[in-house]
Formats: C-alpha cells, sequence, structure tokens
C-alpha cells in the first residue's frame, strides 16, 4: 500500500533546499507535485516531486534505503510554472515515466518525459516538444502495443483550432502512433464537428474536422468537409493548402476503391524531409513526413536534408545537427557545420574546423584552417606553416594518420589519392601515406578507371599517364578532367575559350570538340552544351543529351539544366518546366511536370521539388502534392501578407508581398503598389538579360499597426566574380497606409543624426564585433540611414563595400529606444503604431 499524501509531503519537505517550496496543482482542489513511482524498476517506489527555488524549477527523486531516505537525482526545469505532473508507462510496460509539463507561456507547455538512468533522470523528448493541451493515455490500437501509454498533443493554432499529434515510444524514438488514429481522430473529429455547428462559416474549423476525418478513416466525410472548407472565402488555411489536403483524401478514396492500402505516418528518417514557413519573425525550418504532415515542428532558422541520420539546423545564428526524433545531437554552437559523411562532419567555430562523429563529440585535438568531408575513411585536412598550408589526411577518429606534409592532396577514391609533394612532383599514396607511385610532372590530377591528367611543364599541353607513370595519351589538350566510365573530358580551345569534346581511352573523340560545355550524366549519357550567347559564352548553355558510347544526339538543345541520371531518370529544365526524363531523352511517363526551373530528387515515391527557389513534395502514389510552403502570412485579425511571384524572364524572379484587410481599399491599393516598386516587379525584356536577378521578403516584425517587411535581392552581373546583394526595409502602417522613414520616429528640429551618429562611433571604438570595418571609413549617420526596428531596438545598417568588405555583408549597429527616449516622438504617428 502506498504511502498517503499528507506523508509524501511531509517526506518531501525534510529534504527540499534552503528556500525552496513544493509545488502544488492549479484548480479548486489543489494537489502536491509530488508521486510515488517505481522509476529504477526495482520493485520499491521512489518519491518525485517539483518544487521552486528562486525563479527556476526543479524535479527532486528521493530513494529509501536501509538508513533511510535519500536525494538519488536533482533536474532543472524551463518555464514558469508546471503545468501537468503524472506517471506512465511510455517507454516500456513497465517502470513507469515522468511526464512533465512545464509551463512556457499562457497557450504553451514544454513536454518531457523522464527515464531512469545510471545518472539520473533523462528527459527523452526533443527539446522543442511543445504543446497546448495534453492528454496520456493507452488509447485503442494495435494489440502489440497494449499496456504502453500513448501522448496526445494538442497544438494550438488560432481561437479554439488546435492541431492534434499522437504519439508514442518506439525504436528510440518518438513516432506517430497510427494503429490509434481511428479511435482518437474520432473524438477529434467529434470536436471540430460540434465546433462548425457552432462556427458554420470558420474555415479553419472545417479544415481541421476534414484533416481529423481522413486520419479516422472516414474519408466520405472528409471530402465533404474539405469541400465545404474550400467554398468558404478567408485567407487562411490557404487554398494551396486545403487543395493538398483534398488530393490526398481524394487519392486514398481512389486507392482504397482499388484494393489498395494507404498508410499513415511512414516514420523512417529517410523519410523526414526538409519544409519551410514563412511567418511574422522570419522563415521557419522544420522537417514533414511523406503524408506532408510535421513531424519535428518549424522552429529553426535553417535545415538541410538528413545525411547519414543527421540533419544540420540552425538556432539563434549557429549551427548544430539533430535527429530523426528532432533531438540535437550536435549542440547549436558552431558558427558552421557540415552535412554528415561516414558518420563524421566538419564543424567550424572561430578557432577553425574541427571533426565531430554523430553524437555530437569533436574528435579532433585542435583546430584546423581547412577539414574536407570523409572519404574512404579519411579527411583531407590543413595546417599553417609560416606563410604557406601543407596538407594531410585524419583517420576517423580525428588523429593525422598522414601528417601534414603536402603542398595539395585530394579525396581518396578506391584506396588511393594524389598529392603533390613538391614543386614538379607528386605521388600516388595508399590510406596509410605509403607511396604507391612518385611522378615528376609540372601536375598530375586525381586518378579514374586507372587513368591520370598530367602535364609535363607549366603552360604545356595536358594528356594522360597510368598509375605507374607510363603516357597513354600525349599531351595535346588545353584542359583534361579524370576519367568516368570509359570516356573524359577535354577542351582544345586556346586562351580560355570553351571547344569541349568526349574523348575514349585511346585519346580518339566520341564527341567532336565544339561545345561550350560536356558534362557526363552517369548512366551512359553525357549532357552537351551550346552557348545561350556565342559572343558571350560564360554566360551559360542550352543542352542536349547524347549517347556517350557513340556521341549520338537523343534529343535537341532546349534544357537549361541537366541533372545526373539516377535509377534510369535524370532531372531537367527547359525554358519553363521542371521533369524527369529517361535515358532516351524523352520526358518519363508517370512522373509529373512542374513550371519554373529547378531539380526534382525521388525519394521512393515522394519526389522532392526545388522549383524557382521554393520546395515542395509530391507523391505519386496519390498523384498530387503533399506539401508546399505557406503563400499567406496572417498577421491579426484582419490583416494578412499575402505571398506573389513574378516572373516574367528566366533569369529574373522575384517573391514580393501583398496586403489585405486594410479598411480603406484605396489606400491598400497605393500601399501594395509601393511594394512592388521597392521589390523591383518591373517591366523586363523577354529576351536574354545582362544579369540574373532574384529577389524575396520576409516579415521580421508586425505589432499593433506596424508592418516591417524586409525586401533582399541579389543580382548577378555574368561574368562577374560575384553578385551584389540588396536589402530595403519598409515600415508600413496598416490603418492610414503611410510608409514611415527614420525622421518621422524622432522629434521635429531634434538632431537626431548626431546622436546616432555618436552612439555608432562608440560601438565601433568599443565592441571587437567591428574590428573587420575598413580603418577611418565610417563618416557617420545620414538622416535618411538605412534603418528597421523591432519592439525594443532601433537597427541601422550600411550597404556591403560602404564600411567594410563584401564578405561583411550589411555591417548593422542595434540601439536599444532606451538610449533614445530624449529625441524620439513618442507621441508621433511613427511611434504610436507600434506602442
Amino acid at each position: 500500500m502506498g504511502m498517503q499524501e499528507h506523508v509524501i509531503i511531509r517526506l518531501v519537505q525534510a529534504y527540499l533546499p534552503h528556500q525552496a517550496e513544493l509545488l502544488f496543482s492549479g484548480g479548486a482542489t489543489p494537489q502536491a507535485l509530488a508521486r510515488e513511482a517505481d522509476l529504477d524498476g526495482d520493485g520499491m517506489p521512489e518519491v518525485v516531486a517539483a518544487y521552486r527555488q528562486g525563479q527556476g524549477l526543479y524535479l527532486m527523486v528521493l530513494k529509501r534505503y536501509m538508513s533511510g531516505w535519500r536525494v538519488v537525482a536533482v533536474a532543472k526545469g524551463p518555464g514558469y510554472d508546471i503545468e501537468a505532473f503524472l506517471v506512465a508507462p511510455i517507454v516500456a510496460r513497465y517502470p513507469g515515466n515522468l511526464v512533465v509539463g512545464w509551463r512556457i507561456g499562457a497557450a504553451w507547455a514544454k513536454l518531457s518525459v523522464y527515464a531512469w538512468s545510471p545518472h539520473g533522470l533523462v528527459d527523452l523528448a526533443p527539446s522543442d516538444f511543445s504543446y497546448s493541451r495534453l492528454e496520456v493515455g493507452d488509447f485503442p490500437g494495435a494489440p502489440e502495443h497494449a499496456r504502453k501509454a500513448e501522448l496526445a498533443l494538442w497544438i494550438h493554432d488560432t481561437a479554439e483550432a488546435y492541431r492534434v499529434d499522437v504519439l508514442r515510444w518506439d525504436r528510440n524514438r518518438f513516432l506517430p502512433a497510427t494503429d490509434v488514429y481511428p479511435y482518437y481522430f474520432g473524438r477529434v473529429a467529434a470536436y471540430y464537428a460540434e465546433l462548425v455547428s457552432r462556427h458554420p462559416d470558420f474555415r479553419v474549423y472545417w479544415y481541421y474536422l476534414a484533416d481529423a476525418q481522413e486520419k479516422a478513416g472516414n474519408l466520405d466525410e472528409a471530402l465533404r468537409a474539405v469541400d465545404r472548407a474550400l467554398s468558404i472565402d478567408a485567407p487562411y488555411p490557404s487554398q494551396e493548402t486545403l487543395t493538398a489536403l483534398r488530393n490526398r483524401i481524394a487519392g486514398a478514396i481512389a486507392a482504397t476503391a482499388a484494393g489498395m492500402r494507404v498508410p499513415f505516418g511512414e516514420t523512417r528518417a529517410a523519410a523526414l524531409f526538409p519544409a519551410s514557413v514563412k511567418e511574422v519573425g522570419g522563415t521557419r525550418w522544420g522537417f514533414v513526413d511523406e503524408r506532408g504532415a510535421w513531424r519535428i515542428p518549424p522552429t529553426y532558422s535553417y535545415a538541410t536534408d538528413f545525411a547519414d541520420a543527421r540533419a544540420v539546423v540552425q538556432l539563434a545564428g549557429k549551427y548544430g545537427a539533430i535527429d530523426a526524433s528532432g533531438r540535437l545531437v550536435v549542440p547549436a554552437e558552431y558558427e558552421w557545420l557540415d552535412s554528415f559523411a561516414e558518420g563524421r562532419a566538419t564543424a567550424f567555430d572561430r578557432e577553425g574546423a574541427r571533426v565531430v562523429d554523430e553524437n555530437g563529440r569533436v574528435l579532433t585535438k585542435k583546430a584546423y584552417p581547412f577539414i574536407a568531408k570523409y572519404s574512404e575513411g579519411r579527411a583531407l585536412f590543413s595546417a599553417q606553416e609560416g606563410d604557406k598550408y601543407l596538407y594531410g589526411y585524419l583517420d576517423r577518429e580525428g588523429g593525422e594518420v598522414i601528417p601534414a606534409t603536402f603542398l595539395e592532396g585530394n579525396d581518396f577514391a578506391n584506396g588511393k589519392a594524389i598529392v603533390k609533394v613538391a614543386d614538379g612532383e607528386y605521388a600516388l599514396i595508399g590510406p596509410n601515406g605509403e607511396r604507391k607511385a612518385t611522378y615528376r610532372y609540372d601536375y598530375v590530377g586525381a586518378p579514374g578507371d586507372g587513368l591520370l591528367p598530367f602535364r609535363k611543364e607549366t603552360d604545356g599541353k595536358y594528356g594522360y599517364i597510368d598509375e605507374a607513370g607510363k603516357i597513354v595519351i600525349e599531351p595535346r589538350y588545353s584542359e583534361a578532367r579524370p576519367f568516368q566510365a570509359g570516356r573524359a573530358v577535354v577542351n582544345v580551345a586556346e586562351d580560355f575559350k570553351s571547344e569541349y569534346g568526349l574523348i575514349d581511352r585511346t585519346g580518339a573523340f566520341v564527341v567532336e570538340p565544339k561545345y561550350n560545355e560536356v558534362r557526363p550524366l552517369g548512366d551512359g549519357r553525357v549532357a552537351l552544351g551550346q552557348a545561350t550567347d556565342p559572343e558571350q559564352p560564360f554566360i551559360g548553355s542550352k543542352y542536349a543529351i547524347a549517347d556517350a558510347n557513340d556521341g549520338r544526339l537523343l534529343t535537341d538543345f532546349r534544357f537549361y539544366a541537366v541533372n545526373d541520371f539516377q535509377d534510369g531518370l535524370a532531372s531537367v529544365s527547359d525554358d519553363a518546366r521542371t521533369y524527369f526524363i529517361g535515358r532516351d531523352g524523352k520526358p518519363a511517363a508517370g512522373y509529373p511536370r512542374f513550371d519554373g526551373s529547378g531539380t526534382l530528387t525521388r525519394h521512393g515515391d515522394i519526389i522532392q521539388a526545388n522549383i524557382d527557389q521554393r520546395t515542395f513534395y509530391y507523391d505519386r502514389r496519390l498523384g498530387s502534392v503533399v506539401w508546399s510552403p505557406n503563400t499567406t502570412i496572417p498577421l491579426s485579425p484582419p490583416y494578412v501578407v499575402k505571398e506573389l511571384k513574378y516572373k516574367p524572364n528566366r533569369d529574373y524572379l522575384v517573391y514580393y508581398p501583398q496586403v489585405e484587410g486594410m479598411s480603406d481599399a484605396a489606400a491598400q491599393e497605393q500601399a501594395n503598389r509601393r511594394l512592388r516598386e521597392l521589390a523591383e516587379v518591373k517591366p523586363v525584356p523577354s529576351g536574354q538579360l545582362e544579369s540574373s536577378y532574384t529577389g524575396d521578403f520576409e516579415i521580421p516584425f508586425f505589432r499593433g499597426s506596424l508592418l516591417v517587411v524586409e525586401l533582399n535581392a541579389y543580382d548577378y552581373p555574368w561574368g562577374a566574380a560575384h553578385g551584389m546583394p540588396t536589402l530595403v526595409y519598409a515600415h508600413l502602417d496598416l490603418k492610414n497606409g503611410r510608409f514611415y522613414e527614420l525622421k518621422d520616429l524622432f522629434l521635429p528640429g531634434s538632431d537626431y543624426a548626431k546622436k546616432l551618429s555618436d552612439i555608432v562611433g562608440e560601438q565601433i571604438k568599443t565592441d571587437p564585433q567591428y574590428d573587420f570595418l575598413f580603418p577611418d571609413s565610417y563618416k557617420g549617420i545620414k538622416p535618411d540611414q538605412p534603418f528597421y526596428v523591432t519592439a525594443d531596438a532601433l537597427h541601422l545598417y550600411f550597404q556591403p563595400y560602404e564600411i567594410g568588405p563584401y564578405a561583411a555583408g550589411f555591417p548593422t549597429f542595434h540601439i536599444p529606444f532606451d538610449q533614445l527616449r530624449d529625441v524620439i516622438d513618442a507621441n508621433g504617428e511613427f511611434w504610436k503604431s507600434f506602442h
């Protein structure tokens, strides 16, 4: 028989730290947050309690020994209160796990699920596991999961709408408990059915009703509900979101009629895909599954595809890596993190590059100027010696298996790598640095098919030698690339022109040398490029597909982008669409075509489409898009921002904002016209442009009636070393349609420019983060200095090259409003628009 509550309370209070207080639940009958539970599985219950000490919240575990009770674990939690505190069989049927909901906001709690370990309590929940309402229970489902509890997380969306996830601990992570969907989402559907009966014109309730009915297996009802949502004129959820849901439901109905089963929630790591949401505060990234449902919520500033079961993410300006459960396995503390290869990744901090493993452990003993990706258990690294850099190789444990003694190095392939030992001397080495051959030539390239490109002397021609150093193809090319599958790309032009062709192992041309580009694609195919403008070949090429065996053209020159073949298909873009082609060069049957330019990647039946700088996912089984990025950004009712695309030329692409919901229609149209002008939405010639131009926008701040829009763009003149970025902020008052300038923030007649100049000048003198600025380049702040505001500060910025190098981007200075109280016009329209 367990201890009574008053006994547990007295026991816990005897072990509380000084000035700590035991926490109690809210409600009419408060209960102490203290429980008996066998957490370690030894058959003897421990006592776990929650307490507050100062501003912090803590958990304490007491265990009974022969000599009495002892504190065996203490864990600190986030937030300011506790919303949930219970014990349930989450990981296994026995022993129990402590489930805690840490209150972090009025409508939000952070979920922790604690398991016992030799080191105390371990939180199994990902760091971003948050919810608004929580239900824990053994819901009806598959018999093999009986007597284990599932977690139902209700995540607030808007008004009384919630997105619901039902999860179970399985295979060492939380996964969708799809077997309980029919039961639990039947209850969710009942909740939304009651809501739509009271609010029949509320589009979002119909959307969530359809989603719940689909998951409950009531597909016909789900189709009627989503059609009702589509019939309601409202900005949220977007038409695209509703259409994608309808297509998914209709596809499932068709599959069911054909005797197929469409499963919910594929949960392999390979079935997690990066996806972005544009919202107030910026674009956030998370991961969706094959159904387009969020599995890792969009909380990151940046995210990559999974590689080696790890995905690189950005948090608060730093980079780390997560696993498929969303757990941060490499801390987000690096300036950059490369994607994983062979269970290793290169992490860059302020000191240089280091190797980390898949669990975030730093393997190298010091930082290096450079570390390449691992290939065959070796990673090329550099070390500085005086004013020059030498190269060597690291093993998988981060040790210098081959010391840095080479002037140049290449990745290992087939157990060999080519290195430059000294001027005029190259060597072919093995994985432990052993020399397999030495070549006394001015240049030797990486091996391919047993042949290596080489050059006898500086400014000489290129040919090929075998691995023993014997000349196989005499030098006669201005450029020679490594062999692949018995073919090599060579250039015969002089003076940096392009006359590329394809040769066989004897040096005979399979494709005559007359092309602007030649690119091997694999699968016995090659892309031949003709210059789009023969007078300016650096602009790019239009490609045809040819047979690499005999050079025979399979298509005409119609493609602006061609990717490598994989499993008999290659992604291509012509002047209007992106799609797959087969080895015959014809569009692949049964695969979709998408308007716009980009690339397609297959992940089983899911196609990842990166088109016109947007990523979406298409399911071939259902014949529809299962996830696409939002084009509506809700503010506060009645205001929304719509994203529109302008692409009058294949080299001119702009995504621009348009506002809706302003009470004055004329002011709204005038404001939107100004936003189009700022975004460079303008007439553009249909022919070849002199540069490539891309533009986009973010909504970094919205409060009251003030909308701050960031308009960013990149203009790349063909042939230039780099393009030029631009950055403009618009401050729009949604009540009156006015665009505010910097002067509008300050008292009329005040010398605000001098005050700002002095503050920024002092920051430059005292803050080391501005050491990169050009000496004596700062001349003060102009009255119309580029700026933007946030809730608590004014931010002033300069253009690239203006006071710092190009690599520094837009040097920005942050000034809290508290430093400007004497010059701010607190009664002005600008200030009042967000205060």
